[in-house]
Parts: structure tokens; C-alpha cells; sequence
């Protein structure tokens, strides 16, 4: 069996027939994927969001399906429905039609743009791995991931996703523009190379590395340091003066969960047999920048969440 970091490099490879540049998103994806959580993928239009989820999605022999998130859609068309067809005893039943969701991976496209009715449709799905129509309970596939994307720019006619549900997302990533030589590359790309992509493990494979990231050593140290990360975001428990000022609520225990899960994940693809400090610095604000509310001053100050999480992991890193 190959180690993580070796087929880690092998994705990214293949990748690279397709994508330019955007590695530091790419590789948080992995990470989210071999720690077994979602992902919400924020970034302007053009900037190869969809593209890279559906070429690792190649990469790794997974299903995919993609979801254009808009206004008027209903849960139905996310999770399926049930259809009165011919047959059956007394000459019809019921036969439930599987929805976009039954997919290893969901590309949830511009997921504010349909109201939280239809939002809460991933709920479950999130949660459990499952969906519950009518009554009946309907496994999704194993492994299962969605990542949702938004575009930071349009806020009109959106509907920001509630924080029950951002919390359930493992990692936020945010998309930058490509540098000035990545742009000249991308001039010259090939999108339609896609086609070309090869797996380079399968589903039953990525379900062993998953299973292997869950066992990678952290020790008490490494979870204390995490510990005082996230309880230092909440405005009632914080000894730092400033998050009293600026937060309104701070990231709740999940946080403290997924941020070990994430660099667990974060020491396989470097090769690490323990998971230390740098592992969790390295996947700190993905993990709860979306989990922490800013309050008004914040707003006035145009102070960000990822912002205030560096200035909490300062003054963390001067007591521990």
C-alpha cells in the first residue's frame, strides 16, 4: 500500500493536467476528503472552483454530481422523490427516483442562492449520511462529501447559510486570484483535458487512508493547544480582551473535534507519524473561520474572523 503522502502527490499530479496553480485550495480539499468532512469553497466566478472538485473527484474514481443551487428549487430536487408508478398488487406503488445527492461527492454550486427550506435538505445527509423520505430512511454512498461553494461579491437575492449548518462543514476554503504567471498559464489551458484524468486510487482505497488518518497519534499536548485555540474564540471563556470586543459567539466544541481530525489529516500528507503544533496552525482558520460570528464593532472595524484567530493563536502561543 502506497503512503498518503506518496498518492497525495500522485492526485496532485494528475491535477496539474487540468488545473493551474490553486494548490494550497486543492490540497485543503484533500485533506478535508481524507479526514472524512464537508467543505464550503468561497471564491469570485472563473476561478476553477467547479473544475477542481470534479477533477479530484476523477482522481479518486468517485461519483460526482453537480447541484446549481438556485431560488426557486425545493428539497426534492436535491434528495428524490417518491413517483406513483404502474404495478404492484392493485396495479401501482410507489418507486422512490434517487435526487442529485446519491453521489460521493456533491458539488452544492452557489448553495445561498436557495432558501434555508432547501438548504436544511443537506442536513441529514451532512450529519448522518443519509436521507429520510416519507418516512423511509435511505443510505447515500460511502464515502460521501459535499462542498459547497459561494461567491463573496453578490449578496443580493441570497440566503446565508444558517450557523448550524456551516458547522457542519470541516473546513472553509477561500479561492484567490492566480498570481500573474499562473494567469498566462491559464490564457493557454484546456479545460476539455479533464477527459483525461486518470483514478489514482478508488473509493475502497480512500475509505483505508480515512481510516488510517483517524489513527495517527496526538498527543495531550497537541490537544490542549487546540483546546485553548478554540475556547479562546468565545467571548465568555476568552482571557483576551479583543474577542470580547469583537466576537459574539465564539466556535463551538465540533471545532475542537475537526480541528485535531484536520491535522490529522494535514500530518499524513507531510509525512508525519504524529500529529504536532504546526499541523494544527496549518489548518487553524479553514477550521474555524466560518464558526466564529463577528459583532457589530467587528463589522465597523472591517475586522475578519481570520484575522482575530491569528491574534488569539499569538496570545496562545505565548502562554503554552
Amino acid at each position: 500500500m502506497r503512503s498518503i503522502d506518496a498518492i497525495f502527490t500522485a492526485v496532485r499530479g494528475e491535477l496539474k493536467k487540468v488545473i493551474v496553480g490553486q494548490e494550497h485550495a486543492v490540497e485543503l480539499m484533500f485533506i478535508s476528503m481524507l479526514a472524512g468532512g464537508h467543505s464550503i469553497i468561497e471564491g469570485v466566478p472563473g476561478l476553477a472552483k467547479t473544475l477542481i472538485i470534479n477533477s479530484l473527484a476523477r482522481t479518486l474514481d468517485l461519483t460526482f454530481n453537480r447541484i446549481q443551487f438556485t431560488p426557486d428549487m425545493v428539497p426534492s430536487d436535491i434528495t428524490g422523490t417518491e413517483i406513483l408508478a404502474a404495478g404492484g398488487k392493485e396495479g401501482k406503488n410507489f418507486r422512490f427516483i434517487k435526487g442529485p445527492v446519491f453521489s460521493n461527492i456533491v458539488l452544492a454550486d452557489e448553495i445561498n442562492r436557495t432558501p434555508p427550506k432547501t438548504q436544511s435538505a443537506l442536513l441529514q445527509a451532512m450529519q448522518e449520511r443519509q436521507v429520510t423520505i416519507l418516512g423511509e430512511t435511505y443510505e447515500l454512498p460511502d464515502p460521501f462529501f459535499v462542498m459547497a461553494t459561494q461567491n463573496p461579491i453578490e449578496y443580493e437575492g441570497t440566503y446565508p447559510l444558517p450557523e448550524a449548518q456551516l458547522d457542519r462543514f470541516l473546513l472553509f476554503i477561500y479561492i484567490d486570484y492566480p498570481s500573474r504567471e499562473d494567469e498566462m498559464k491559464i490564457i493557454d489551458a484546456d479545460s476539455a483535458k479533464i477527459a483525461g484524468i486518470k483514478p489514482v486510487i478508488d473509493a475502497k482505497e480512500l475509505k483505508h487512508l480515512m481510516e488510517t488518518v483517524r489513527g495517527i497519534q496526538v498527543s495531550d499536548k497537541v490537544k490542549e493547544y487546540a483546546l485553548e485555540l478554540v475556547r479562546g474564540t468565545r467571548p465568555a471563556e476568552s482571557k483576551h480582551g479583543f474577542v470580547k470586543n469583537y466576537v459574539e459567539w465564539g466556535a463551538g466544541p465540533r471545532a475542537s473535534q475537526m480541528l485535531v481530525r484536520a491535522a490529522q489529516a494535514h500530518a499524513a500528507i507531510v509525512s508525519k507519524k504524529m500529529v504536532d503544533k504546526e499541523d494544527i496552525d496549518s489548518v487553524l482558520v479553514p477550521v474555524l473561520k466560518h464558526r466564529i460570528i463577528m459583532n457589530y464593532n467587528a463589522v465597523s472595524e472591517r475586522l475578519d474572523a481570520a484575522a482575530l484567530i491569528g491574534e488569539v493563536r499569538k496570545k496562545v502561543e505565548a502562554v503554552l
